[in-house]
């Protein structure tokens, strides 16, 4: 039988490197591997679906996995995952001090659909007061103008959101134009040492180790999209791409939790490693639907609330019937 040929962009993950360099191989396919970065895999599948499979912001994926007729489905394979209590920036002169302080305020993020702040603006909705019209949203480049929305929205109702092309989230906090940003990567303000430039919460450590240990949600940043019709015309080829990218998880955590072959030049990383191991019961970062299903459910009720799903998915939706069926041996 000759192989399938799928082309896959993601960025170089080591939890993937084992797969994309073929050390790992799964069973019927051949994998054109292009390794992009990811905003470049986001704008590219979104826009044309040059990819039959691709890395893909789990905010994206929700606005465009439920629509009417969709033409991806995603895999339980997660490439990024992230707590993000420290994505708060504030301008300290604004005199924000907590979550409750952000009410009336202007906050900034890259996009809507971004999976940082949406785990954010639903925490803030949800848990702590602070509802989605109560605070007026800028959206920009975190440090570069002209940041663009991927995928279609419906504002929720009262939500007000301003574009702005010309200037930066960093230049915005730095200069006090907006009283907070919450982004994925620390803005250039904050990392060149601006004195009115913090962040809320420098004991976000504790806080996500807290918030987990209450929830059971390790926020999923960005999972693996694949083109519909592949798994139309090959049913099959869903599982075995699972099977292979778990093994190639496997072998990556094994690294990782061994000082004798961790391939990172960083003391006592296998130690943190283990006790990250034991903080998670015994999966540092698990993919599948159960072993991650609070975290799928929350974030199907905050694209909802958010206006990016176009409804509140289950998980058993967004994934391939039966790719998880067990096997006994």
């Amino acid at each position: 039988m000759s192989l399938l040929k799928l082309s896959i962009a993601t960025t170089d993950y080591d939890h993937f490197r084992d797969l994309r360099m073929g050390l790992v191989r799964p069973e019927g396919i051949d994998l054109n591997w292009l390794t992009l970065g990811h905003h470049e895999c986001f704008a590219r599948f979104t826009a044309n679906r040059e990819f039959d499979l691709s890395e893909l912001s789990f905010a994206k994926f929700a606005a465009q996995a439920t629509r009417a007729n969709p033409d991806i489905v995603g895999l339980p394979v997660i490439c990024s995952r992230l707590f993000r209590f420290g994505s708060f920036y504030v301008n300290r002169n604004s005199g924000i001090r907590g979550v409750a302080d952000l009410k009336g305020r202007k906050i900034g993020s890259p996009e809507w659909a971004h999976s940082a702040a949406v785990y954010m603006r639903g925490w803030m909705h949800n848990d702590m007061g602070v509802q989605l019209a109560d605070v007026h949203w800028y959206q920009a480049g975190t440090n570069s103008p002209g940041r663009e929305e991927k995928v279609e929205l419906q504002l929720p109702q009262g939500v007000r959101l301003t574009r702005i092309a010309d200037r930066s989230l960093s230049q915005m906090l730095a200069s006090g134009e907006i009283d907070c940003a919450i982004v994925a990567r620390p803005p250039d303000c904050f990392l060149q040492g601006h004195p009115d430039v913090a962040r809320l919460y420098p004991d976000y450590l504790e806080m996500e180790e807290r918030y987990y240990a209450k929830t059971r949600v390790w926020p999923i940043m960005h999972i693996v999209a694949m083109r519909r019709e592949i798994l139309q015309t090959h049913p099959w080829a869903a599982r075995n791409l699972y099977k292979a990218f778990e093994e190639a998880r496997r072998r990556s955590i094994e690294r990782l939790l061994d000082p004798a072959v961790s391939r990172y030049p960083l003391a006592w990383l296998p130690e943190h490693a283990r006790r990250m191991r034991d903080l998670f019961g015994g999966d540092p970062f698990p993919y599948g639907i159960e072993e991650n299903r609070p975290t799928w459910e929350q974030m199907a009720l905050y694209t909802h609330q958010q206006g990016i799903a176009h409804h509140r998915f289950t998980p058993e939706e967004i994934f391939p019937k039966g790719i998880m069926t067990r096997v006994v041996i």
